[in-house]
């Protein structure tokens, strides 16, 4: 059967593991959550200390079980189609979704899309490479594993197909496209069967009116700053928090930290989506310098748990601060000016504000915030915001949160083709090694009579060329003390001297 073919009913079985997958972390991760609340009777104080409880649990599995660095999951992705074939080791089917679970149900403040999307993707890079199939199939197999993890836990099918698009896979073509539709539908029938036909997020939305399109405006830019703010802040303290290399002192000093600020702003605790649906119904309550504060501080506590051991990603944490810079600027010109703008809506955009900027993926950011909150109707502003943050993030950077370090070591496939060949490259594989050893003092008949223009080794290190010696019965009692030789040099027989001009380097 042709490949073209084995990929459509592939990709379909792939969408379902990827659903079921997606399926068994969300309820991993709620079941964890509840048994907690129930064993405490609903106490806060506990919540000092079990994120780090969490972490540590995280960090035995990885460190003494898998052995393996399985953390910021969509960068491996990248990592594993540039770098390794698009293989990714078969114990990421089960290792992100353990400790993942752990760290998010313990209270980690990170996301569980990344681990899924990593999860998804090792399902269909395995299940291809069991299939035996080509470089091209695997990867996009792996592409289909992503779109499917991410439509499953998300039920966003048309989501998950863009964030592979935009993210991961640069240039595929159009007749690949089917896999990954399959796919991303196959995982989001599985997560309606298991779980119900539910919209994550539910928003008490008004109709978009054209005389806020400039309070849009200035949302896109202020989620723009935000992201420039959340990209730079990561980067910083996990280089920080890596030059501990003390792994015990690092545990202790981020699960403190941790602690301390789930304690005291519990907006932090866990991916944070009860407090988004709060914003989104109209029934969130505090100070608007409360939930400044909580936009601040919620990078440290995502980068505290994943420095900590924990294993989580910065997707939820993302939509988190989205939702939160929206609701801010909302209610900082409704308090200037009562009742000007619907916060609702603005909690909504700000979260496709702040995705397109950190991720740089606009469309991904559109549409998936559409998808889980049923806000079509603001089509309109997703669309205006989200492509101003993503233009004012590209003036200041211009990578992406999950590509800006593998681009500064070269691992980085891009729309340039000529690029991704360069980059898929593999130089030890170019590079010859077998040489033929030869003498000093030994006669170059042998070699030339095999046809070889190889450079030859000799015992002392120096390479020559057979193919600058035409006379086949030459010997040569003084052979070049250096690494020169030219087209021009002569060899009588038997000879006593080199002539060289033009010197050309081997």
């Amino acid at each position: 059967m042709p490949e073209k073919r084995v990929l459509v009913v592939l990709s379909m079985a792939t969408g379902l593991l990827c659903g079921l997958a997606a399926v068994g972390l969300k309820l991993a991760i709620h079941g964890i959550q509840t048994g907690l609340s129930t064993l405490f009777h609903g106490s806060r104080w506990p919540w000092i200390f079990l994120p780090g409880a969490g972490m540590l649990l995280s960090w035995f599995i990885v460190h003494y079980i898998v052995k393996d660095n399985i953390g910021h999951g969509v960068t491996k992705v990248l990592q594993a189609v540039s770098k390794n074939e698009s293989k990714i080791r078969s114990h990421n089917l089960w290792s992100s979704l353990l400790t993942s679970a752990l760290t998010i149900g313990f209270g980690g403040s990170v996301g569980a899309e990344a681990p899924i999307v990593y999860t998804g993707a090792a399902i269909g890079s395995n299940l291809a490479r069991r299939c035996k199939l080509s470089y091209r199939g695997m990867t996009l197999l792996l592409g289909c594993g992503a779109a499917g993890a991410l439509a499953g836990i998300f039920n966003a099918p048309l989501s998950g197909v863009l964030f592979t698009l935009e993210i991961l896979l640069f240039n595929i073509s159009m007749s690949s496209i089917l896999p990954l539709m399959l796919s991303s539908v196959s995982a989001t029938l599985v997560s309606y069967l298991c779980l119900g036909r539910i919209t994550p997020f539910t928003a008490t939305l008004v109709e978009f009116s054209m005389r806020n399109v400039p309070y849009y405006i200035l949302l896109g830019v202020f989620c723009a700053f935000c992201a420039l703010y959340f990209l730079r802040t990561t980067l910083a303290l996990e280089d920080l928090m890596g030059k501990l290399r003390n792994h015990w002192l690092r545990w202790l000093l981020c699960a403190a930290a941790l602690g301390g600020m789930v304690y005291m702003l519990p907006p932090l605790l866990g991916e944070g989506y009860g407090s988004i649906a709060t914003m989104l119904n109209g029934t969130a309550d505090g100070a608007i310098w409360f939930f400044v504060l909580v936009l601040l501080l919620k990078v440290f506590s995502m980068t505290f748990t994943n420095a900590g051991g924990g294993v989580g990603g910065t997707f939820g944490p993302t939509l988190f601060m989205g939702a939160v810079a929206g609701f801010v600027m909302a209610s900082t010109v409704n308090m200037i000016k009562p009742d000007s703008i619907p916060v609702a809506n603005f909690v909504l955009v700000g979260m496709a504000g702040l995705m397109a900027g950190v991720m740089q993926a606009p469309l991904t950011a559109i549409f998936l915030i559409a998808e889980i909150t049923g806000g079509y109707q603001l089509l309109v502003p997703l669309i205006l915001t989200a492509s101003i943050s993503f233009g004012v993030m590209r003036l200041f950077e211009k990578y992406s949160i999950y590509t800006k370090r593998i681009a500064a070591s070269g691992e980085l496939l891009t729309h340039d083709s000529d690029q991704a060949v360069l980059t898929l490259l593999k130089l030890p594989s170019l590079l010859e090694t077998d040489f033929e050893s030869v003498q000093e003092n030994e006669s170059l008949e042998s070699p030339v009579r095999k046809g070889t223009s190889s450079p030859c080794l000799t015992v002392t290190g120096t390479l020559w060329d057979t193919s600058f010696f035409p006379t086949s019965g030459a010997t040569c009692s003084t052979p070049p003390s250096t690494r020169y030789a030219t087209s021009t040099t002569t060899c009588a027989r038997p000879p006593n001297t080199y002539s060289r001009t033009s010197p050309w380097r081997m």
